[in-house]
């Protein structure tokens, strides 16, 4: 059974925490409003008279171990404040004592956050698409340019042996949420975990990098004034980051998908060849290898699909149900056996 939002964000302890932490006791009459869009925590707009605030919070049910950890979010985003990778401003985190489970608030970045359809008038001509673009993959590229020693990241993970613990991980994941058998699930985990390239580079990784995620500038298309969630964040290849791009960047010829509604199908975006090109030229990265991570990053997406469903089944997503996903599942490991 679906629990209310009430039950979810128990204003009647947050809204005190947030008066004593901003100052306005404006946020003692707060309400909250889930986001339509998350398919993994949960995401709450809190408005009071003060303004709008974000919530974010994990899913209810039974959590997989070392998913949804608010604390890292939170923490990363704090500290990539100050680098040319522009972040929302943390409000509260909290471990658990407010709400009965981890969370943290951070501020509303004014802009558009897109999915599926561009707003009216925005982003409207091809010159203008293609500076959305490309600020999209430049902010990636200045994502893996931070050194994050220097922003106090150092232990934010274990970079050595990265990709093969992200194979046996997303392995592992759809071991714990499969409800029935995808032998071509199976076959590119095979596949994946046998042909682990060498780590060229270590840098803060995203996880999650798709349009979605980023907080466009609502008067000019070329500016992205805040990347969201983190929950996936670590330190390792920055090229999983760039091969999940690569599977979000649908053509026009390509099944959408049902999870992540696009855009870049439409006249004017350029195409994976112009991205991949533009984030070299940024960063110097040799992508030669970047099959491996595009085969990697449909077996990441079709587990986290899996995942998304069983939450849905449960009644764990906030009452959102997004329908079955068997069959985007199986064509997500078809095309990523075709990568390797």
């Amino acid at each position: 059974m679906s629990r209310s939002v009430d039950d979810l964000v128990r204003l009647d302890r947050l809204g005190p925490a947030l008066a004593h932490a901003t100052g306005d006791d404006a946020w003692l009459q707060a309400t909250a409003e889930l986001i339509s869009g998350g398919k993994s925590n949960l995401t709450f707009t809190l408005t009071s008279a003060a303004g709008e605030f974000i919530l974010r919070r994990p899913p209810t049910g039974d959590l997989l171990p070392s998913a949804h950890d608010m604390g890292r979010e939170a923490r990363v985003q704090s500290a990539l404040a100050g680098t040319d990778v522009p972040v929302a401003r943390i409000v509260l985190h909290d471990e658990g004592e407010l709400i009965g489970i981890g969370c943290y608030v951070m501020e509303k970045v004014p802009g558009h956050v897109i999915r599926g359809v561009l707003p009216a008038g925005f982003a409207a001509t091809h010159p203008e698409r293609e500076q959305m673009a490309f600020a999209f993959v430049d902010t990636l590229a200045a994502l893996h340019a931070v050194d994050h020693e220097a922003v106090g990241l150092g232990d934010y993970g274990r970079p050595a042996g990265f990709m093969e613990r992200q194979v046996r991980r997303w392995a592992g994941q759809w071991e714990a949420t499969r409800t029935h058998d995808v032998p071509e699930i199976d076959e590119l985990g095979r596949r994946l975990a046998k042909q682990v390239p060498d780590q060229l580079r270590s840098t803060i990784v995203h996880g999650d990098f798709r349009l979605d995620n980023v907080v466009h500038d609502a008067a000019d298309p070329s500016r992205i004034n805040a990347v969201l969630d983190w929950e996936l964040s670590t330190l390792g290849d920055p090229l999983t980051d760039l091969g999940l791009l690569m599977l979000f960047w649908r053509s026009s010829t390509e099944p959408e998908l049902s999870l992540i509604p696009g855009i870049t199908h439409l006249p004017g975006f350029p195409d994976r060849d112009a991205l991949l090109e533009r984030y070299a030229a940024s960063s110097g990265a040799d992508l030669s290898d970047m099959g491996y991570y595009q085969a990697f990053a449909h077996f990441k997406f079709a587990v986290i699909a899996q995942g998304v469903a069983a939450r849905s089944a449960a009644g764990d997503m906030g009452g959102q149900d997004f329908g079955n996903l068997d069959d985007q599942i199986l064509g997500l490991a078809q095309a990523g056996l075709h990568h390797i």
